[in-house]
This record gives structure tokens, sequence and C-alpha cells, in this order.
């Protein structure tokens, strides 16, 4: 399984770095607007809805935000980043009182919140420079692999057992440890003042921890374990995702607060 993943994490990585360092920059664009746009069909096998039509409209009203929001760019910007950051910490505390019952109208409109800023942040990230677009994400996937390793070794106490058994405070803690030294290495070599980058790069991080937890919420509301099965010991596009949804809104936000960039 662990060799699985791992081969997996490498062919995804060999195509990131394609996309973000070798192709023009519209078909950079393009190629996340459609991993949004598989997001999304995952996201409607959520909704209770049957049907191939049924969920290829539910994709097409997202694409038909998608192209909206990126020809409004940079007007909506700021407001849709924002908009989200509401969003998550309502989703924080919806985390609290799970298992708690979820409508579809609430799913679908949820997705929105999910898919749409998700979107609008990659895109302004990469704009700002692949590099900036890449730290956001090595912010995450250090969360993330922190939290799995030290989970998997020291891991006692439950985080969120009635949405995720698997995931723990001790490995919470080993994720926001292993960004910790991330921000001490991208502050050595950069300019940055480590005095913000660290508690900047550590929000991000727990944000990222809500944007995980809430999508299984909504897979166990919908009795999935997985949300796709794209990425072999990975799962869906979501399963990807899912932390970075939460945190790019933030960082395209935090950067320009905080003017790193």
């Amino acid at each position: 399984m662990l060799r699985t993943r791992v081969v997996t994490a490498v062919v995804a990585l060999l195509v990131l770095g394609i996309v973000l360092f070798v192709v023009p920059a519209p078909v950079a664009e393009l190629f996340i607007g459609v991993v949004i746009l598989a997001g999304a069909w995952e996201w409607s096998g959520f909704l209770g809805v049957s049907g191939a039509m049924s969920r290829s409209a539910y994709v097409a009203a997202i694409g038909a935000l998608l192209i909206a929001t990126y020809l409004s760019i940079p007007v909506v910007s700021v407001p849709v980043l924002q908009i989200a950051l509401i969003w998550w910490f309502a989703a924080f505390i919806w985390t609290m009182f799970f298992p708690t019952p979820i409508p579809s109208f609430i799913r679908m409109i949820a997705g929105v919140l999910v898919l749409v800023p998700l979107f609008l942040a990659l895109v302004l990230l990469y704009r700002l420079g692949p590099l900036v677009l890449l730290l956001a994400l090595l912010i995450v996937w250090a969360a993330d692999a922190g939290a799995y390793f030290v989970g998997k070794q020291f891991g006692r106490v439950q985080l969120a057992p009635s949405i995720s058994p698997g995931k723990t405070w001790e490995g919470a803690f080993g994720g926001l440890m292993a960004v910790a030294l991330l921000a001490v290495a991208v502050a050595y070599w950069t300019d940055a003042s480590l005095a913000v980058l660290l508690p900047f790069c550590l929000a991000v991080a727990a944000l990222s921890i809500v944007g995980d937890l809430t999508v299984s919420m909504f897979k166990r509301t919908a009795g999935l374990k997985d949300s796709g099965t794209l990425f072999p010991g990975h799962g869906g596009v979501l399963d990807r995702i899912d932390s970075v949804a939460a945190a790019a809104p933030l960082f395209a936000l935090g950067l320009r607060w905080l003017e790193l960039v």
C-alpha cells in the first residue's frame, strides 16, 4: 500500500512540475480548472443524486461559476477569498457538532464554497509565481506528511472520532512541527522574516486540517470512504485537494495582508 502511494505521489509530482514550470501559463490555468471540475464531479457524488445527467449538471454549474470568476479577476478576488474564510470558519465550528444531518441543498452550496474559491486562489498564486504556489502546496504536504508519520507512530488521542477516527492530536501537532521546520528553511533561504512567516505558515497548516476534516464530514454523510479512485493509494481528487481547498484562500489573502510578495 505504501509503495502504491509513493509511486502515485511521484507521478503526480512530475505532472505538477510540468504544469508549473514547463507549459505556458494559459495551459497551466486550464489544467487547474480541469482539476477543480474533476473535484466537482466527485462532489456531486455527495449530493444523493443518481445518474450521470444530474451529476453532470452540477459539474456544469460549477464550471460556469469558474468561468465567471476567472473573467472577473481581479475585481472579485478579495471578496470571494474573504467569503471562503468565513465558510471555513463556519466549517470548523460545524465539525465540532458532527454527526448532524446535511440536506442535499446545503451540500450543493458547500461544494461551491469549497471549489470556486480554491480555483481562484490557485490561479492567483500561480500568477504570483509558480514557486509561490508551490510553497502553499508544500505547507499542506508538510502538514499532511508530518501528521501521517507522527500519528502512525505516536497517535493515541483521536482528533475528530466521529469524522475521521484515524486522525489524532499527536499527528496534528506532528504536522505543525513539520510546517514549522519548513518555515524556518524558507526564512533562511529568503528575505522573509521568520517572526512573520512562522505564525502565517502555522495558521495555513491548521486551516488545512479543517479542510481535510470538512470534506471527510461530507464523505461520511454520503457513506463514502474516498471521494474517488483516480489516484491509486490516495483516493480521488477531493482526497488530494481537501486540505489545499481551505489553505489556499488563506495563503493568498495572507500574502496580500502581510505584504510578503
